[in-house]
């Protein structure tokens, strides 16, 4: 199998199209220009009404020139979000996962739970590799990741005409169930998605759990429990975004998210060194312990 180019959007230069707005630099290019047509007004004071003018009007200019920005991003993978990124999607042609349903007849309803944008913008990214039929490694992951129930998935060929793909769930730790695995078995063994020579065999990804317990130390005035709260919350949103497949968990990720507002210091107890994961494994945080005291 042929290795594909899968880039990183968000290492990308930032286009230029999109604009570096500053309100003050385009007041004063109205200022100027007003001066050079009539120089009567070369001594603006703060309180003349000439100015109010040319302040609204350089707002004005300014939320213009966000909304062409904003719509210059609309139309471009690595920033579209939203519906913006479902008509982009469309013309691959993908759509974004139903990851739970809800319950639109509960008190109150529960609204479906969709796929992110980060997971739909990837699969997004990965289409083109799905148009091929010989059996590269973009497009067994491409396929994989379209099953339903699937978070990541790893491919890797440990002989020639042998393809392993490791599958992440959506769902607890990680590990899939075998509704989930026979899915992908079906998908990536289709006559129109596997090479007649390949041989495919799908296995769950091993998970590498971990747990957190750190004290936070700060300063007399904070609340512990808002510290905690807060600490907890980067915490869990750190997790959840390595929990894929390869990531492993850098201490400095950890360090990071409990450094929260009102944090002196953190003092990380476990885990003891870096979560380190290969290409098939996922580092799941099983469990999180956080004390606060005082310096």
């Amino acid at each position: 199998m042929s290795g594909f180019s899968d880039i990183d959007l968000s290492r990308l230069p930032a286009p230029r199209v999109v604009e570096t707005l500053s309100f003050e630099r385009v007041l004063a290019a109205m200022r100027a220009d007003l001066v050079s047509r009539d120089p009567a007004y070369t001594a603006l004071l703060e309180s003349d009404p000439a100015l109010k003018v040319l302040e609204v009007a350089a707002y004005r200019e300014v939320l213009l020139r966000q909304r062409v920005n904003d719509a210059a991003r609309a139309v471009m993978l690595a920033h579209a979000v939203g519906s913006d990124l479902d008509n982009l999607a469309a013309l691959v042609p993908l759509t974004r996962r139903v990851v739970d349903p809800g319950d639109p007849d509960a008190l109150p309803p529960v609204p479906p739970t969709m796929e992110s944008d980060a997971e739909f913008r990837r699969r997004v990214q990965l289409a083109p590799e799905g148009f091929s039929t010989a059996g590269p490694d973009g497009a067994y992951l491409f396929h994989a990741l379209n099953v339903p129930g699937v978070k990541d998935a790893a491919v890797s060929s440990p002989a020639p005409g042998e393809v392993l793909v490791h599958v992440l769930g959506l769902g607890g730790n990680g590990t899939p169930d075998e509704v989930t695995l026979g899915a992908v078995r079906a998908a990536l063994s289709a006559a129109e998605t596997r090479p007649f020579t390949d041989h495919v065999e799908v296995r769950a990804a091993e998970i590498v759990s971990y747990e957190v317990r750190a004290t936070l130390y700060v300063q007399p005035g904070p609340s512990f429990e808002a510290v905690k709260v807060v600490a907890g919350r980067t915490l869990a949103a750190t997790a959840a975004a390595s929990h894929v497949l390869g990531a492993g968990m850098a201490l400095s990720k950890l360090y990071a998210a409990l450094q929260v507002e009102g944090v002196a210091r953190v003092k990380l107890v476990a885990p003891a060194a870096d979560v380190a994961c290969l290409p098939h494994q996922a580092a799941h945080c099983a469990g999180v312990t956080l004390e606060v005291a005082l310096v």
